[in-house]
């Protein structure tokens, strides 16, 4: 259970630099992703076996989720929405190591991954439209909503940070409260619902970025909710 989650335990320091625990811990499941993705497409082959089924499963269900939600070839997108969902899913599962905080449970890091979104969907508008193309989309439908186009450009972006923060710190310390009151195996539903919790806040994450990044490309700024899909509707926060 975190102490406060406007506040992180230093680690150590490398001179004048302080590295707090949920960076260590970031960096912790940024490496074992990086090994357990080497070690799942060492040897890909014609004929899968079962883990590469799997990925390959995966891969596609992404990119029909990419497809449903932005036109085009889906690769483009696939690295970072990939990246992202697995990321903030494999962050999230974190708190059940024990001893372990998940880093999305701390502002920094979920500002982090909102800014990350905001970079990316400025880079893929002007990459896709152009700066002037870009820029224009502003003006849409009047130059009189500039202003508020661009509020709103910042505002998705902090209601993305916000929710994700919300949601795993919540759980988190409900999770904690629980512990320290009942005892060690009572709070297992609880555990059990926060695993859920976080997938689905994994998928929201994802999901709303590549809308974000979809509306920067097409020039829609009015994208605040993800699109029907073809096979039901998006998911809701």
């Amino acid at each position: 259970m975190i102490d406060t989650p406007l506040s992180a335990a230093p680690a150590f320091t490398l001179g004048p630099v302080t590295v707090t625990w949920p960076v260590v811990t970031t960096w912790g499941i940024m490496a074992a992703m990086a090994f357990a993705a080497a070690l799942a497409t060492r040897r890909l082959a014609l004929k899968p076996t079962t883990s590469q089924a799997v990925l390959e499963l995966v891969v596609t269900t992404l990119d029909g989720e990419i497809r449903a939600t932005v036109a085009g070839d889906p690769g483009r997108f696939r690295t970072l929405v990939g990246t992202l969902l697995l990321f903030i899913l494999v962050a999230n599962w974190s708190s059940l190591i024990p001893g372990v905080e998940p880093p999305t449970a701390h502002l920094e890091t979920d500002a982090a991954l909102a800014a990350i979104v905001f970079a990316a969907g400025i880079c893929w508008g002007i990459r896709e439209r152009g700066p002037a193309g870009w820029l224009g989309g502003f003006a849409r439908p009047s130059w009189v909503m500039i202003p508020l186009n661009l509020v709103e450009q910042v505002t998705r972006h902090f209601s993305l940070m916000v929710r994700l923060f919300g949601n795993v710190m919540s759980g988190v310390f409900v999770v904690g409260i629980v512990l320290t009151l009942a005892g060690l195996l009572v709070p297992i539903p609880l555990m059990a619902l926060d695993l859920l919790t976080g997938a689905v806040q994994a998928y929201i994450f994802a999901t709303l970025a590549l809308v974000f990044i979809g509306s920067a490309v097409s020039g829609e700024h009015n994208a605040d909710h993800p699109p029907r899909h073809s096979h039901g509707q998006g998911p809701n926060a």
